[in-house]
């Protein structure tokens, strides 16, 4: 263990010293600043520079999709040194639906059929288009088949999503 004393000296030589991050982190940017000084590209595609076992392309897109959850320090970097810079908002993958959400998605589609046609005896092969709140984006959704899979699972559907089911004209048997 170090010294207060000794740690000091060596923040004065090398801030970065020490760094918090892992040392996997280190490595990578490491092997990719070795990469770009002997005249190679910015890897930024998985698979297209690999040294000594490290996916440099699969390690820059990370830094790049992981941007926010980088330390100033790491951030600075990979922006200063590599010339990687955070991905845009189109470049990230959209959030992963839950089972929850899609729950809510095709129960939100089940009361628009229901509005509309005064009842909730949807044909098997029924597609609904339902707007997305969140982009305004239309979605395609298997109403028919989505109805007779919880009239199917009835016993195992929770009382609250069976209870705004029947709400809505939802027929059990």
């Amino acid at each position: 263990m170090l010294s207060d004393e000794r740690r000091e000296q060596l923040e004065d030589i090398a801030p970065a010293w020490c760094p918090s991050w892992p040392v996997t982190w280190q490595r990578c940017f490491h092997l990719v600043r070795m990469h770009l000084e002997a005249g190679g590209t910015l890897p930024m595609r998985p698979g297209v520079v690999v040294r000594q076992g490290e996916d440099l392309g699969r390690w820059v897109k990370a830094q790049r999709l992981e941007w926010d959850n980088l330390t100033t320090a790491q951030q600075w970097l990979c922006e200063q040194v590599l010339g990687i810079e955070p991905a845009s908002e189109e470049e990230k993958p959209k959030p992963h639906r839950t089972q929850a959400d899609k729950w809510a998605l095709n129960y939100e589609a089940a009361k628009q059929f229901y509005e509309r046609e005064g009842h909730l005896r949807v044909p098997r092969k029924h597609v609904e288009l339902i707007v997305l709140v969140e982009d305004q984006q239309e979605r395609e959704l298997r109403l028919g088949a989505w109805i007779g899979n919880q009239r199917s699972r009835a016993a195992t559907l929770t009382h609250e999503r069976m209870e705004l089911l029947s709400a809505i004209g939802m027929r059990w048997t």
